[in-house]
């Protein structure tokens, strides 16, 4: 019987594999460096690595960066682009903004189709759906023509207004379907029937775009798993956090565009609530980029736009993540006014920091940890050495130097920007929407994560921070906790007061048809389909609106305006009773419930774990420590220590600073509790954890 889930997550520097063994409730992890090259190499040598049999695997759960990689570097198909006479610039002209308002020389990165692959055709529909002028049929087919000359590989056709009336645009994929056999066509009213014409737009050319290479990746990675004795469907993480199965992913790659960094912040919500904490923040320190997730009220924050490069707006449901260029390989550099720098380059897995002696040159984070004894030289479980003496000879001759620096004060002032850059970044996602950071806990997780978390909880005066097991690989678990998820929507305008609610129900319906038709495609059981209402609504003559959810019933449109009105205030601050509210947009969540793993209490050795392992000097605020290290599992239950001690556990050390506190509870976390003038000790009792604790 199979009763293994794999999950695999791909990183910029490492690739993450977890195996949940449900039959015995344990969990094993490993991890192999990334293949930028071809990341489905690493796949296959991580489920190698971990000695699975594929022929005993229920689930395989997949994180990838093959969309967003292919999004930054443009390494595109031969594309084109079909749209209305007229409209041949929508994306070009985008909506005037500029990431960087006051950089004159600074400008957007051009769209992902060039002028000279936009084509328009005759057709025209109205605001309200109303066919103005029907599609020049013979003009669409000499079209289709010159696109099979220029070896067009994908096709992305948008139309306007066709989130009102989509038949010009289905006709038009009709004829490039026969005048372009075997190319991949995206139109604009299947990917996103929603107003708006370059967020549609450009959304349904990254569609298009991505489509011939995600599909190439999928069918590959299918194929061989298959091969290997796989016997379920591949599922694969997407944006909003949940997954597709690689038919459906055909046919939206573009969901596929923050996979990776979903993940991690689905395993920081499920730590969290493991720990009895409703407010955390999620820190997923990797090897090229830290990313930032926020958990409040016991939710991830999401988001209905978002871009991996800013200019092209990708509007699907999203988890909000925010990523920034701060990991163990992130470059330290001195600028050209003489200041230190950390990131955003990275070493990245090839040739990686100066100490993994691959060819690496200028100092990383990792190389400063390692010099500053916070890191052991066994890396991966044993798989890797690092080179302590070569990382201070770099940090010496790059930063230490020419600041006028000893090694241990240069290596320290490296960590300290990582850490002030994250904390920043902390305080973007909270402070800046009028959360205190003082109310959360702090998830430090990732490769780095745990050698940074207490720093920077320390900065941002957070109580307590969690440490997962096997921090590390901990974004692969997220890849094992998530549904099969659809995100529908459709335009709904009108004011709510007199708003017909069966007109509102019925269209309810039709989006819950489509969600189950979806679903069934993906051969999910009727019983394991669940859906979830949700209506934009806005206050008369605002621009933007706000999501709420939507029940159903004869009262469900009055509660949800209420619920508009107290959400409002939670968002902004006010709250306006006697405006009217407008409707804006219906949404529809189609999941498709899949199992999970049930965690059980890790169990804790209750013996004497005796003398440490060994005794090493660590550096921290200016001087060296006498700090023991001690193996993680073999502490017992409820084990405290006042800093600095390392644990020692697979990918991480968690280093415990000085002036605090630490204690290894029964569901196998490590609990940091930070003293300062303006913190307290804030240690959660284990016996707080739900029954299924890590």
């Amino acid at each position: 019987m199979a009763d293994l889930r794999v999950a695999v997550d791909v990183g910029g520097t490492f690739t993450d594999i977890c195996v949940f063994d449900e039959s015995t409730q344990t969990m094993r992890v490993t991890k192999v460096p990334s293949t930028p090259d071809n990341p489905m190499e690493a796949v296959l040598n991580g489920v190698k690595r971990a000695n699975i049999d594929l022929s005993q695997v229920e689930l395989f759960s997949h994180g990838t960066t093959v969309a967003t990689n292919a999004l930054i570097t443009r390494r595109f198909p031969k594309s084109a682009m079909v749209t209305t006479k007229g409209f041949r610039d929508v994306i070009e002209i985008r909506d005037g903004t500029k990431d960087d308002l006051w950089d004159a020389y600074s400008d957007v990165s051009g769209p992902y189709i060039r002028r000279r692959d936009r084509f328009e055709v005759t057709e025209r529909v109205d605001y309200a759906g109303n066919i103005v002028t029907e599609l020049d049929e013979d003009e669409a087919r000499k079209l289709g023509r010159l696109l099979k000359k220029r070896g067009a590989d994908t096709v992305a056709v948008c139309f306007v207004n066709s989130y009102a009336n989509a038949a010009n645009e289905i006709r038009m994929r009709e004829i490039l379907s026969e005048e372009l056999p075997g190319a991949s066509i995206s139109t604009s009213a299947e990917v996103l029937p929603e107003i708006f014409e370059h967020n549609r737009f450009n959304t349904t050319v990254a569609n298009a775009v991505l489509g011939p290479l995600v599909s190439g990746y999928v069918e590959q990675l299918d194929s061989n798993l298959t091969e290997d004795g796989y016997a379920g469907e591949l599922l694969l993480l997407h944006s909003g956090g949940g997954s597709m199965t690689s038919e459906m992913v055909k046919r939206f790659p573009v969901r596929l565009a923050a996979s990776g960094i979903a993940a991690g912040a689905i395993a920081a919500q499920h730590v969290a609530e493991q720990c009895g904490h409703a407010n955390a923040v999620g820190l997923d320190m990797g090897g090229t980029s830290t990313d930032i997730s926020l958990i409040a009220d016991g939710e991830l924050r999401e988001t209905n736009e978002w871009e991996v490069e800013y200019g092209h707006p990708i509007v699907f449901p999203s988890i909000e993540v925010l990523t920034i260029g701060a990991g163990g390989g992130s470059l330290a550099h001195i600028d050209i006014a003489g200041s230190l720098r950390n990131g955003p380059q990275s070493a990245g897995a090839a040739p990686g920091p100066v100490c993994y002696r691959r060819g690496g040159d200028q100092p990383t984070n990792t190389d400063a940890n390692l010099a500053l004894n916070r890191l052991g030289t066994d890396l991966a479980d044993g798989e890797m050495t690092l080179d302590r003496e070569s990382a201070r000879a770099a940090i010496k001759e790059k930063i230490a130097d020419p600041l006028g620096l000893d090694v241990d004060s240069a290596a320290e002032s490296i960590a300290q920007v990582a850490n002030a850059n994250m904390a920043d970044a902390v305080r973007l996602v909270s402070i800046r929407r009028g959360l205190d950071p003082r109310d959360f806990a702090l998830i430090a997780f990732g490769g780095a994560g745990a050698l940074h978390g207490a720093d920077v909880a320390r900065e941002l005066n957070i109580p307590t921070v969690i440490v997962p097991p096997s921090p590390g690989v901990t974004s692969a678990l997220g890849c094992l906790l998530v549904d099969i998820q659809h995100d529908l929507s459709q335009m709904f305008t009108g004011v709510a007061d007199s708003a017909d609610g069966e007109t509102v129900e019925q269209h309810f319906r039709e989006l819950e048809l489509e969600g189950r038709d979806r679903l069934r495609h993906e051969k999910v059981a009727e019983e394991d389909s669940v859906f979830e209402r949700g209506i934009s609504m806005r206050y008369h003559g605002q621009w933007r609106s706000l999501q709420v959810k939507m029940g159903s019933g004869p009262n469900a449109l009055r509660e949800a305006v209420q619920l508009f009105h107290e959400e409002h205030e939670k968002q902004y601050a006010f709250r306006q009773d006697d405006t009217p509210v407008e409707i804006y947009q219906l949404h529809l969540k189609a999941l498709g419930k899949t199992p999970k793993p049930t965690f059980k209490p890790t169990p804790v050795s209750s013996k004497d774990p005796g003398e440490p392992l060994e005794v090493r000097d660590v550096y921290f605020d200016g001087q060296w420590h006498s700090t023991p290290v001690y193996q993680r599992e073999n502490l017992p239950s409820g084990a405290a220590f006042i800093g600095p001690a390392i644990l020692n556990q697979i990918d991480s050390t968690t280093v415990i600073p000085p002036n605090s506190s630490a204690v290894i509870d029964e569901w196998f976390n490590i609990r940091i509790a930070l003293t300062a003038e303006t913190t307290e000790p804030a240690l959660s009792a284990a016996n707080n954890s739900t029954q299924n604790g890590l």
